[in-house]
């Protein structure tokens, strides 16, 4: 993943020391999304993407302070997206909340899915916002069971990059209030009690479907 991201970042920027920035409106990448999946079906025909209703939700700051990119909405089916999230992240995300509504409920389904539509984009900022995405993931389960190389690891990162990851904590930081951890326990019981049993955890469980798909 290291190595992608390192390629993908220089083919943007031609400099390793540069941050991406993504140049697309919310609207333009959900234009955009659907595509991703289109590509991805051909491949994969379980993951085709029918029923187009993808927008900005109207409580992104709310969103933001309880640490939600978006949510699927039960009652109208719309993927909602967080519109103040860092852009360069906005297409994985948006690509998840999409997992959700072609029926897959499961948050470590929806990351891995909206992952692999990621990188099946013909556009090069959706590939580097999934790259990047699964990642981030990994680094952080290296932190969790083997902290002490993860700067070896890091250190292999493009400069660019890490300032890309940053400005995702910087921008949740910015949001961080005590509501948060109250959120993250009342979200974390909502999982288990809808069979998501690893709860908050169950994000996580991408990485183990990453290293299935890749092996």
């Amino acid at each position: 993943m290291i190595e992608k991201s390192n390629v993908l970042h220089l083919q943007m920027t031609g400099n390793d020391s540069v941050m991406v920035v993504n140049p697309y409106s919310n609207h333009e990448i959900y234009q955009k999304a659907p595509d991703a999946y289109h590509n991805l079906a051909l491949k994969y025909p379980e993951f085709a993407y029918k029923n187009y209703c993808v927008k900005n939700s109207l409580i992104s700051t709310p969103l933001s302070y309880m640490g939600f990119g978006g949510y699927l909405n039960p009652f109208m089916g719309e993927a909602q997206v967080n519109a103040l999230l860092p852009k360069y992240t906005f297409p994985t995300t948006t690509l998840h909340e999409m997992a959700h509504q072609i029926g897959y409920a499961s948050e470590s389904e929806a990351n891995f899915i909206g992952y692999l539509a990621s990188v099946s984009s013909d556009d090069v900022y959706f590939r580097y916002s999934g790259t990047i995405f699964a990642l981030r993931y990994c680094l952080r389960n290296i932190e969790k069971m083997n902290p002490e190389i993860l700067e070896e690891y890091l250190s292999k990162v493009n400069y660019g990059i890490r300032l890309n990851f940053v400005e995702s904590k910087r921008f949740w930081e910015s949001y961080q209030t005590p509501i948060e951890y109250i959120f993250e326990v009342f979200y974390h019981n909502f999982l288990k009690v809808n069979s998501q049993e690893e709860g908050l955890e169950s994000y996580s469980k991408f990485v183990g479907l990453l290293i299935s798909y890749e092996k």
